[in-house]
């Protein structure tokens, strides 16, 4: 029995110290730079603008994701662990979520490109929703609805501006 309860422990710990922030990382980094780099895609046109912006907001997300974990627990209290090592963590993960599907852009053709990282994008959010189905041990279906909608949100919002300041402009 004691060693069920050391495993267990041993899970959550693990959980709550690296499967988490890696988590948070994942998703604000696939979710929060879709808009900035599916609008300058839709204002430019051209997908080499669209990659800096992308890798801009994905480099700046992961900085400023990372400070944020890092600093807002000494993981005394709370037992989450190193602030270091999960703002690490947090960080490279907001940075990889980010430029998964930044790097399509690199394409020379706007439209393969855009093409390219739709798929990246629902891969991103599926992958995502397996992460907190098997760590989270959130109901399948539950968490592929909750990715998916809130990443649809933000890619529209992303479209939508995109084309209303091309029109715009």
């Amino acid at each position: 029995m004691e060693e069920n309860v050391l495993s267990a422990d041993s899970e959550a710990r693990f959980v709550i110290q690296k499967v988490q922030p890696a988590l948070l990382g994942l998703m604000d980094g696939s979710v929060s730079t879709l808009a900035p780099i599916f609008a300058a895609a839709g204002l430019t046109g051209k997908p080499i603008q669209a990659f800096y912006v992308g890798l801009a907001a994905s480099l700046g997300a992961g900085i400023s994701m990372g400070l944020s974990e890092a600093l807002s627990d000494d993981g005394k209290v709370t037992g989450r662990g190193s602030p270091a090592i999960r703002g690490g963590i947090t960080a490279m993960s907001t940075a990889i979520g980010g430029m998964l599907h930044t790097f399509p852009f690199l394409a020379g053709d706007i439209g393969i490109a855009l093409h390219i990282a739709y798929g990246v994008v629902v891969l991103e959010l599926f992958g995502i929703a397996i992460i907190r189905y098997r760590f989270m041990r959130t109901p399948l279906i539950t968490t592929i609805l909750q990715v998916i909608i809130g990443g649809a949100i933000v890619f529209f919002i992303g479209i939508f501006l995109g084309k209303f300041g091309a029109q715009a402009g």
